[in-house]
């Protein structure tokens, strides 16, 4: 028996076997959804094969959102992408790998999940944070996302100019209220996750910043009762944009899994696991369900304050930008 011959017997055995018909699909997606992506993985997978009897591979690819979208846009073959801020897929859909209708392609904006940005202080609130007011004070160290890197960071910046309008303040008093925030932040994170460890690792600052769902992370990561999670008066609602990356399954054939995985995110179990991780449902029914884990909180939208993120993000983060203006890189 030649050697080719035994070669493409072989090949013919794992084909048989089923091994060669588990597709990967690389996911792109920011810091902090790392924990609720290895759920949501395990349940997907388990749904795939039961509904179409295939055996698929997910694997991850995390960093903050606008790191993970330059990766992408520079040749990262990630099927899908999901990101905290439009803007990163905006990006995508610019550089031609992502669909320009990609809003329309799932509902809700498609965004299956929304978050809210608040404060962890360490256990007992020490400082008696409880405002956007109080990180403008002298003496208080706010550890918060570089929003060049992240959109958690943008997310930040954004409630914080928000908050300051809402009470009343002139777009310069605005700048001025939120330079103030930034002059006591003694580090950028570069994502959700650098800001968590800089904030609980090396024990930087008297308050975080984050994502609402980066609470349960941090009680599992570190343990209950390292941290309190303080609610504001006033914050934003964020949204959490999926995407099918064009360039790579056209490339891979994976559209019709990408499609699936993504779509999964709108289901019930989805979405619980979703609610699980302190991640907002679209679901209302699964919303109201877990009230004891999103408390009231009155919400503005980046729609309603800056027109879109878009215009947010010419405004306030493009180099030169007002971010620039008001922060100084220590």
């Amino acid at each position: 028996m030649t050697s080719k011959f035994k070669i493409a017997l072989a090949a013919l055995a794992l084909a048989a076997s089923g091994i060669t018909q588990a597709q990967t699909l690389l996911n792109g997606s920011y810091d902090v959804a790392r924990e609720f992506y290895k759920d949501y993985n395990a349940a997907f997978i388990a749904h795939y094969k039961k509904t179409t009897g295939k055996d698929v591979k997910i694997d991850q690819s995390h960093a903050g959102s606008s790191a993970v979208a330059r990766s992408v846009a520079d040749g990262l073959d990630a099927d899908v992408v999901t990101m905290n801020t439009s803007t990163d897929v905006e990006f995508l859909a610019n550089a031609g790998v992502v669909a320009k209708d990609w809003a329309k392609r799932f509902p809700d904006n498609a965004s299956p999940t929304t978050s809210t940005m608040l404060f962890l202080v360490r256990n007992g609130n020490p400082k008696g944070i409880k405002d956007w007011d109080d990180l403008t004070k002298p003496g208080i160290q706010v550890i918060v996302v570089n929003p060049k890197t992240g959109g958690n960071g943008r997310y930040t910046y954004l409630a914080a100019w928000g908050y300051a309008k809402k009470k009343g303040a002139t777009d310069a008093q605005a700048a001025e209220f939120v330079g103030k925030l930034y002059k006591n932040v003694p580090v950028l994170g570069k994502g959700g996750r650098d800001a968590t460890t800089a904030f609980l690792q090396r024990n930087i600052g008297d308050v975080l910043v984050t994502f609402e769902s980066e609470v349960v992370s941090v009680n599992k990561e570190f343990g209950e009762g390292k941290v309190d999670a303080i609610y504001p008066s006033l914050s934003i609602l964020t949204e959490n944009p999926v995407a099918v990356v064009e360039r790579t399954v056209a490339k891979k054939g994976t559209a019709e899994l990408a499609k699936a995985y993504l779509d999964y995110l709108y289901s019930d179990e989805g979405q619980e696991i979703a609610a699980k991780h302190a991640m907002r449902p679209r679901s209302q029914a699964i919303l109201k369900k877990h009230a004891d884990i999103f408390k009231p909180i009155q919400l503005f939208t980046v729609q309603e304050m800056f027109g879109s993120l878009s215009e947010a993000q010419k405004v306030h983060f493009n180099d030169g930008g007002q971010f620039d203006k008001l922060y100084t890189v220590r």
